[in-house]
């Protein structure tokens, strides 16, 4: 759960609905700083008729599974001297470049850049995983068949086979301050990022993530 604290001013008797909104305001800008000017935050009005205790301290934060964009629901909590906690509706829109793509797609295409075009447009009124880096899916394969001018998503593609069950494959175990090599053969296929299943030399059965050029890594 993502949460800002702020000091707020004690001398009034009942808490300022305006210095709440702009904390929420300052909270959501942190947590869309990456975005920079990028991001527009609007904070909606606190229903004149609610009353809040003087608050010395509050904070903000997101209700859990909440993203940090789009239209939003933010909470804000005070502690002492008299607890309240209560949720304010917002609107963050990032506006940023994405991909759609280029022609029709196939299942089980794979990507080539000649297949993408970058568009711009408010990120937030996507869905979640939208592609805003082309090296997110060169290279992959796509999972079923789309239209030209499809916002593309990170669920529509499977990273590429790497690892084949039968090769021979290079395992490397990295730690603090030290890494070792030595090889072993697959015993399952897996895609780049996959856990994939190896034996040794000697006999000795490991797993480890599966990386370009036939490479199962493990972290100590």
């Amino acid at each position: 759960m993502i949460m800002f604290l702020c000091c707020i001013d004690t001398f009034a008797q009942s808490q300022d609905h305006e210095q709440i909104r702009e904390l929420t305001k300052s909270f959501l800008a942190k947590t869309a700083e990456e975005f920079g000017d990028n991001a527009q935050i609007e904070v909606s009005n606190i229903d004149t008729r609610l009353k809040l205790n003087n608050c010395d301290s509050a904070e903000a934060f997101l209700p859990p599974g909440s993203k940090a964009w789009g239209k939003l629901t933010v909470g804000v909590r005070c502690n002492a001297p008299k607890p309240w906690q209560i949720y304010i509706s917002a609107q963050v829109r990032i506006k940023g470049s994405y991909f759609v793509a280029a022609n029709n797609l196939s299942n089980a295409q794979v990507m080539t850049a000649s297949d993408l075009i970058k568009v711009n447009g408010e990120l937030s009124n996507l869905p979640g995983g939208a592609i805003t880096n082309s090296q997110q899916v060169i290279g992959k394969t796509i999972q079923g068949s789309y239209t030209a001018g499809t916002a593309l998503r990170a669920d529509m593609f499977r990273s590429p086979q790497v690892v084949q069950q039968g090769q021979t494959v290079k395992v490397i175990s990295n730690g603090k301050g030290f890494s070792v090599s030595t090889e072993a053969t697959a015993m399952t296929n897996a895609n780049e990022g996959q856990i994939a299943r190896v034996k040794t030399n000697n006999g000795q059965l490991i797993t480890g993530i599966a990386k370009l050029g036939g490479i199962i890594e493990i972290q100590n």
